[in-house]
């Protein structure tokens, strides 16, 4: 072979051979497998051998490419030495740092727990978890190791190529991701699944996967209800609808009703003025009873629509919750959502004819019922209930209390006073049986007549004295001395003249200054 032969053959050897230095990352393709090496060419004029534990099992394959640290040109044997470790490492450790300054996720594997925390395998690296910042309260190791999680960088060590990472900060992060995510494909009108989180008094939050909306006591139901846990509890899957959004307070309401329709839409045709209803008693407060026509529609009875007779203090005494009745509608108010509603009404009303029934000055039988101060209440029949005022019960008699005088129960013959049917009040009268004593008493007890009397009673404006078992007269305070004033009590003697006779009034007025 010539000289320029040799010359033209080197010259092409040695441009076939790649421009390799020491410390860089080369192309490398497995040329064979060895027990403990692999035989690798980076076309170079040696090749290299490198250790097959540098290689995850997959990439032990001959023909496969795969990256390689140069550590130097020629080692003591001739051939070019080569790490696969060791351009992982580099190459993960570049990615490591365009994380760290992006803040971006990057995934790791615990391998190891330790003082403090855990060692996380990172792009063939590794670095460390504190415990503080792992998220990983309440699993067990075996739940942890091997595993792999998305941790964010917190800090990198260029000098020891030291890594910190967070998996409390990645978790963070990703629910920020998701909440925007979702933000961004809520609709206003649409409906989404959600899981309840939490019952306050006046609603429900759902998770709507990764942000939270409000469900109202108010949008959870067409029927009234008292309290969000008698429609959901927590835990609960289900569907809402979304009402509104605000973006900017982070704020959404929801609704579950929205999903039915309105049962009020076309109310004016389900229920009319004047028919005849059934339904369940679901509310009793102390002006009326709520009853519930059908799911969502509900009506009420006020106290004053329950009895054309009875006088009823509060309707709990009469009726109980579930409790089936009819009643008759009054009317209705579609955009109030109101009905009223009436039983009496299913009645007569026995106070059309009361007048002519009971015509002033009749004598009839009747039942005490109840008391009052000012009062006592009579039923008579028909169910119509009339009134005894206590200056009624005795022409002479001072009566504090009418139950002094009758029971509960008792039957009794009264008066008719008068009757106001428009009103519903009926004016009885006891005393009225017997004949007006006063004018014989204004002729017994004539002005100037001195009487011994007893004390019945001190009052600021006088003193009230027995005369006899059946009358009483009153003392004025001007018209007796302050120094005995001061000095009397009941069952006192005092000896009066009478001063003034009221026939229409019924009293008698005393002096004591004889």
């Amino acid at each position: 072979m010539s000289v320029d032969t040799r010359s033209e053959m080197s010259k092409l050897y040695d441009e076939s051979i790649k421009l390799i230095n020491e410390g860089s990352i080369v192309k490398g393709k497995i040329v064979s497998l060895k027990q403990k090496e692999v035989l690798v060419d980076v076309g170079f004029k040696s090749e290299g051998l490198v250790a097959s534990t540098e290689f995850k099992p997959e990439e032990l394959v001959v023909g496969n490419e795969v990256d390689f640290f140069v550590n130097s040109i020629e080692d003591d044997s001739g051939l070019i030495s080569l790490s696969r470790d060791k351009a992982r490492c580099m190459q993960g450790w570049d990615t490591i740092v365009k994380h760290s300054v992006d803040g971006e996720l990057i995934e790791g594997t615990p391998t190891k727990k330790v003082k403090g925390g855990f060692i996380v395998e990172i792009m063939g690296m590794e670095g460390f978890l504190p415990a503080s910042l792992s998220a990983f309260k309440g699993m067990m190791d075996r739940d942890i190791l091997g595993r792999t999680f998305k941790f964010k960088i917190i800090k990198v060590n260029k000098l020891r190529y030291g890594i910190i990472v967070s998996r409390r900060e990645a978790i963070q992060k990703e629910k920020e991701a998701l909440r925007e995510k979702i933000w961004g494909e809520l609709k206003i009108g649409q409906n989404y699944p959600g899981t309840v989180k939490a019952i306050t008094d006046f609603g429900a939050f759902i998770d709507l996967g990764g942000v939270d909306g409000l469900l109202h006591i108010t949008d959870m139901s067409w029927s009234k209800i008292s309290h969000p846990s008698e429609i959901v509890a927590v835990g609960d899957k289900i569907e809402v609808m979304l009402l509104n959004m605000d973006r900017t307070s982070g704020k959404i309401s929801l609704g579950l009703k929205q999903r039915l329709p309105d049962p009020w839409q076309d109310i004016e045709h389900k229920f009319t003025a004047g028919t005849k209803v059934k339904g369940k008693i679901v509310n009793i407060l102390p002006y009326g009873v709520f009853v519930e026509l059908e799911k969502g529609i509900e009506g009420l009875i006020h106290i004053s629509e329950i009895s054309w007779t009875k006088k009823i203090a509060n309707p709990s005494e009469v009726f109980a919750i579930g409790d089936m009745i009819e009643a008759q509608v009054l009317t209705v108010d579609k955009d109030s959502r109101r009905i009223a509603l009436s039983i009496k009404q299913l009645e007569q009303n026995p106070w059309i004819d009361s007048e002519a029934k009971f015509p002033a000055g009749t004598k009839v039988q009747g039942k005490v019922k109840s008391f009052t101060k000012y009062g006592v209440f009579v039923e008579l029949d028909s169910n119509l209930e009339g009134m005894i005022h206590i200056s009624d019960l005795s022409w002479t008699k001072r009566i504090a209390n009418p139950q002094d005088i009758l029971k509960k129960g008792q039957k009794i013959e009264v008066v008719i006073l008068s009757v106001d049917s428009q009103n519903q009040r009926i004016a009885l009268g006891l005393k009225q049986l017997q004949d007006n004593p006063w004018p014989q008493i204004a002729g017994k007890y004539s002005l100037e007549t001195q009487l011994e009397t007893e004390v019945v009673s001190i009052t600021d404006f006088g003193v009230f004295v027995k005369i006899d078992d059946e009358i009483e007269g009153l003392v004025f305070t001007n018209e007796i001395e302050q120094d005995r004033l001061k000095q009397l009590k009941p069952g006192d003697k005092v000896q009066v003249k009478v001063i003034k006779v009221d026939v229409e009034q019924g009293k008698i007025g005393l002096s004591a200054k004889l």
